[in-house]
């Protein structure tokens, strides 16, 4: 187990690099410059500040070599300053939109699986019922719903007609002088709709994944076997169906790890949630090459991680893989 772990650790290094390199040179060749939004709407800028920008951030140099400078300074930990109006580390900014976007995510993921598992469930024990076809035709609207016309809609309905829930951020204006109860009602409130609108998305994978793979174990022979023994459907499906069932749904889990730090440009945006995906977007939108590297380096380290934890756990359930 060791040996396949170490092979799987030292062929995520180069994987991990090439992520880098094209990330590092899509961004850098992309129209724009960090330098046009602190030069063009002002007209006291010249072109020599423009050069002397350009050379104290090191883009003057050719782009192999500025790969070379950013991959010296992230070995040791250092992602550098942001190159926007606010130039503070990039580890600081991380540090400060991932907790948000953490938390968000995970409450988004909890309520996926505790929707996802008993429609799955609902629908295997009812396979092409009506009420199973009910679920998929629900499912899939919801999975076909671009998340940002669905977002607007809940945002008029809501936030606008009814005046049930706040539209954006994270807090009132008068947060500080609500009481403690005050507080918690207030941030719950404001995370309704968002944690709402990123598991809608996501309840149509998961249950439809769910569905698979019960009826994958009821076919199974020892399924077989204890209804023949006598056993109640319930015992069978909850005791014995349902756990193995539940592998590959955990399998999944480990996958979906980069999504839940990477957090989603779309909602977080729409929202004006202060999280990685809006952090993300207008790092993008501002070339801010050093912030948007860092976000990108550690939502790519987070995806190989799930993906290198899936196939451990791959080689634990199956020894024969340890040997590829």
């Amino acid at each position: 187990m060791i040996a396949y772990l170490s092979r799987r650790l030292l062929g995520l290094v180069p994987l991990l690099l090439g992520i880098t390199l094209i990330s590092f040179m899509v961004i850098h060749v992309a129209p724009g410059s960090p330098m046009d939004l602190l030069t063009d709407m002002n007209p006291d800028a010249s072109p020599e500040l423009r050069d002397r920008l350009a050379e104290h951030w090191g883009l003057d140099e050719p782009l192999p070599v500025q790969y070379a400078m950013w991959l010296k300074r992230v070995v040791v930990g250092d992602f550098g300053n942001s190159l926007s109006r606010d130039p503070r580390p990039v580890i600081d900014k991380v540090a400060e939109a991932l907790p948000v976007t953490l938390v968000l995510n995970l409450m988004s993921l909890c309520l996926v699986m505790a929707a996802a598992i008993p429609i799955g469930v609902y629908s295997a024990t009812h396979p092409y019922s009506r009420s199973d076809r009910a679920a998929t035709v629900f499912v899939f609207l919801g999975f076909a719903m671009p998340t940002f016309w669905l977002a607007l809609l809940c945002m008029m309905l809501f936030g606008v007609e009814l005046a049930w829930l706040p539209v954006s951020g994270l807090q009132s204006l008068d947060y500080n002088l609500l009481g403690p109860w005050g507080k918690v009602l207030d941030r719950a409130r404001h995370l309704v709709l968002p944690v709402s609108i990123a598991a809608i998305t996501s309840l149509a994978g998961m249950s439809r994944y769910m569905r698979s793979s019960m009826l994958e174990v009821f076919r199974q022979d020892y399924v077989t076997t204890a209804r023949a023994k006598g056993l109640s459907e319930r015992v069978v499906v909850y005791r014995h169906a349902l756990r193995n069932a539940m592998l590959p749904v955990i399998t999944l889990l480990g996958l979906s790890v980069p999504g839940l730090i990477g957090g989603s440009v779309i909602f977080e945006t729409i929202f004006a949630i202060p999280g990685m995906g809006r952090l993300f977007y207008s790092s993008v939108m501002g070339r801010d090459y050093t912030v948007v590297m860092g976000v990108l380096v550690i939502g790519a380290v987070l995806t190989l991680l799930g993906n290198l934890l899936a196939d451990v756990s791959y080689a634990i359930a199956d020894p024969r893989l340890r040997r590829r």
